[in-house]
């Protein structure tokens, strides 16, 4: 019943600052409430076990993405520009976000319900892995195993990419000169 009132207390939480980001207009409010929103989703996922996507939100939702759009902010105005409720601009981008959101809704309908013991998960490859882990890796948790050990070159991959992706963000926004190196450059004292 615990572990139950604080996922509904997550949630609420959740649910509130979600609210609040809709509402405000100050953009350095919305981005320190959107880090908040990602702090708050990784306690949910650990309430869960799912501790490796708890540590990925909390890196990469609150971490990273935090910094890069503070670093826009630097770049651009505080206040968000009023919004227009109708424009025809709009329109395409509007139809092919619900025709999206349409198709994916249409994917999930026949996904087997949550805990289902019959689910293809539970009946193929989840009994090997929950027999062979510890034997073959010599880790007790499962999840760990199977991202550090069977899946050891795909986790190697996925954080290459997150590397390069920071490096290329961190050209893209470019470093400004000292003052120093500027007189330096120009020959002048």
């Amino acid at each position: 019943m615990g572990i139950i009132l604080v996922d509904l207390m997550l949630f609420g939480f959740l649910v509130l600052t979600a609210l609040a980001i809709m509402r405000l207009t100050n953009l350095f409010a919305v981005t320190m409430l959107a880090g908040l929103f990602s702090l708050l989703a990784a306690g949910l996922f650990v309430t869960m076990d799912a501790v490796d996507v708890a540590f990925t939100e909390a890196a990469v939702g609150a971490g990273i993405s935090t910094v890069l759009m503070l670093s826009a902010l630097a770049l651009t105005a505080r206040n968000e520009k009023p919004f227009v409720i109708v424009s025809r601009r709009m329109a395409v981008p509007l139809i092919c976000c619900l025709v999206t959101g349409a198709a994916l809704i249409y994917g999930t309908l026949d996904m087997p319900a949550f805990g289902d013991p019959d689910a293809p998960v539970h009946t193929h490859v989840g009994g090997e892995y929950i027999t062979r882990v510890i034997p073959d890796t010599g880790v007790p948790n499962i999840v760990t195993a199977v991202l550090a050990s069977y899946r050891g070159y795909d986790t190697l991959g996925e954080t290459t990419v997150i590397f390069v992706a920071a490096i290329a963000v961190l050209l893209l926004i470019g470093f400004p000169r000292s003052a120093t190196r500027r007189r330096d450059e120009d020959g002048s004292e």
